[in-house]
């Protein structure tokens, strides 16, 4: 079994999305547990503060090394041989690679940031830091969430179908998933392309690889062209 743990000021977050379709399934099954554990347990002020102002001056708050860090020995303390992920920023972008690397590991600690961040000693206590792109969530919870949905799909016996999980998009490297059509075979003057008609399948399967590296060589020079 695949063993996920979020370290998070906010675990509530979490179940309404792990309560449904695959997630549901895969967690009824046997297949992932998935372990909040609330960050402000491991505050041991009376007030179990988690965040201070940063030193230098400057606005928001930053979370604090003593609780985070005890959450994190305490989830390793749980599963030794877990993958700690601090979800910040500054990190590497995560990726459908990183994602099936990952699931070949025991398990998986993602801990969740807040305010302005982590004090950047934290960084420590991590194995790696990754983003989910260029832009800014309120916290860590929406990218610990993306990032469950994408490891839970990856394990056998998930997905209805095997094949699901190995043709998705990006299964190999930077290469997007081909169109895709269903009945009806016209719709509001629109037809499906002839070839997915003919039941010519060496046809079929040479339009789609064809298809697919049309899509991802248009959606990479578009991505150029933003980041000029």
């Amino acid at each position: 079994m695949f063993h996920a743990q979020v370290l998070t000021l906010f675990p509530e977050f979490f179940d309404s999305p792990l309560a449904c379709s695959i997630p549901k399934r895969a967690i009824a099954a046997g297949l992932v547990s998935v372990e909040m554990m609330q960050i402000r347990d491991f505050a041991t002020d009376k007030h179990r503060q988690v965040d201070d102002s940063p030193y230098g001056g400057g606005p928001g708050m930053l979370m604090k090394p003593e609780p985070v860090v005890a959450a994190i020995r305490a989830a390793r303390k749980r599963q030794p041989d877990t993958h700690v992920v601090m979800l910040t920023p500054s990190g590497e972008r995560f990726t459908q690679a990183k994602a099936l690397d990952w699931i070949e590991k025991p398990g998986v600690t993602l801990l969740c940031g807040r305010y302005e961040g982590f004090d950047e000693r934290i960084c420590d206590y991590v194995d790696e830091q990754i983003s989910m792109g260029d832009y800014v969530l309120s916290g860590g919870e929406p990218a610990a969430l993306s990032i469950l949905d994408a490891l839970i799909r990856l394990l056998p016996g998930v997905l209805g179908s095997p094949e699901s999980a190995v043709l998705d998009s990006f299964t190999e490297e930077g290469i997007l998933d081909w169109p895709h059509y269903t009945r009806p075979a016209c719709f509001e003057g629109k037809s499906v392309p002839d070839v997915l008609l003919s039941g010519d399948h060496a046809a079929i399967a040479a339009w789609r690889e064809a298809e697919a590296r049309r899509r991802s060589e248009r959606r990479n020079k578009t991505n150029q062209k933003c980041a000029e």
